[in-house]
């Protein structure tokens, strides 16, 4: 990152406009097609072969599952936001642990059907226990037999077992369909 911003202007960086923040989420809750998303609304162009931009290396393509997080600069408004997309697999735990270690805050993904997972309890408890706030991101809200209801109670559920911090369990609450 040093390089990079010496090569900006004093007036042109703003550290109070930078944002850095993790997707944490259990396997197969959305975290790449989230991150798909993000890059598209932010304007970058995609061709037919670019869906899971973010997942880079031939194991993660043949198992379709994040290994390696990965990083990505995004511009909204005048925002710089810095978004790491972490595994979600409980094998790939320690990466997560690593990357929380270098962010503001995280963005927890959560499944509209299946609700917190256990890798889910693993990564939050992770990101509260480094004092990380969240902004939780019920995901497949779209999807027949969703519970949204439900997964909404059991994450605020998980949020006050993993923490009595009250600036870390109040978070907001945005819904989204990957498609």
């Amino acid at each position: 990152l040093r390089p990079m911003l010496s090569t900006l202007s004093s007036t042109s960086y703003d550290p109070s406009k930078v944002r850095n923040v993790a997707i944490i989420a259990h396997v197969d809750h959305g975290k790449t097609t989230l991150m798909d998303k993000l890059l598209a609304h932010c304007g970058t162009k995609f061709n037919s072969s670019m869906e899971r931009a973010m997942d880079s290396n031939e194991h993660e393509k043949e198992r379709g599952i994040t290994i390696t997080s990965k990083y990505t600069r995004l511009y909204y408004k005048d925002y710089s936001l810095h978004v790491v997309d972490t595994p979600g697999h409980a094998d790939f735990g320690g990466e997560v642990e690593r990357i929380l270690s270098m962010v503001d805050g995280v963005v927890l993904l959560v499944d509209a059907t299946e609700g917190p997972m256990s890798q889910t309890k693993f990564v939050l408890g992770k990101a509260l226990a480094a004092q990380k706030k969240a902004i939780v991101v019920l995901n497949k809200i779209d999807r027949d037999g969703h519970r949204a209801e439900e997964v909404e109670s059991e994450i605020m559920e998980l949020f006050f077992a993993l923490s009595n911090n009250e600036d870390l369990v109040d978070y907001p609450l945005l819904y989204t369909s990957p498609s």
